[in-house]
């Protein structure tokens, strides 16, 4: 059974490393271009001063840009999330949003570095947000991205 946005989405949400740190993916794009993840803070997610605990920020970061490349790219190269760096910028409260976004040109320029097996580290940036719109935190990401073995070889023999 191939997977959907809304099947990854919804399982994402009932994971339990997600499930029990509020936190909830709210849609990945039908085009694999772009997904939207909650963290809903409440008396399980939130730390000693009653804010968000950073290490939910971090995880509700962590997957989706690898994911989205991942996607993008297909079966034929291998995608790894390799470091992330976050910046707590104010006291996250509420719910908050990140959204992640990879065009088919970021792919395509992905796709077309690692061809023939070179290895290849990508960034990609967010921010995490409050109900009001403001920053509570910006995140970096780094990706890898190499074309198979097998895809390479393939094409050279």
């Amino acid at each position: 059974m191939r997977i959907t946005p809304r099947r990854l989405a919804i399982g994402m949400s009932l994971w339990i490393p997600n499930l029990c740190s509020g936190i909830r993916i709210r849609r990945f794009a039908d085009d694999w271009t772009h997904a939207t993840v909650e963290l809903h803070v409440n008396p399980i997610t939130r730390n000693y001063v009653k804010t968000a605990f950073g290490g939910s920020m971090s995880a509700m970061t962590d997957p989706y840009y690898f994911m989205l490349v991942m996607h993008q790219l297909g079966r034929d190269y291998v995608v790894w999330d390799t470091r992330g760096e976050i910046e707590f910028i104010k006291p996250g409260r509420g719910v908050l949003t990140a959204h992640f976004h990879v065009s088919p040109e970021q792919a395509q320029d992905l796709r077309e570095r690692a061809r023939g097996g070179a290895k290849v580290l990508q960034w990609f940036e967010t921010e995490i947000t409050d109900a009001d719109g403001d920053t509570v935190a910006r995140v970096r990401r780094e990706v890898y991205v190499r074309e198979k073995r097998r895809v390479t070889q393939a094409r050279e023999g």
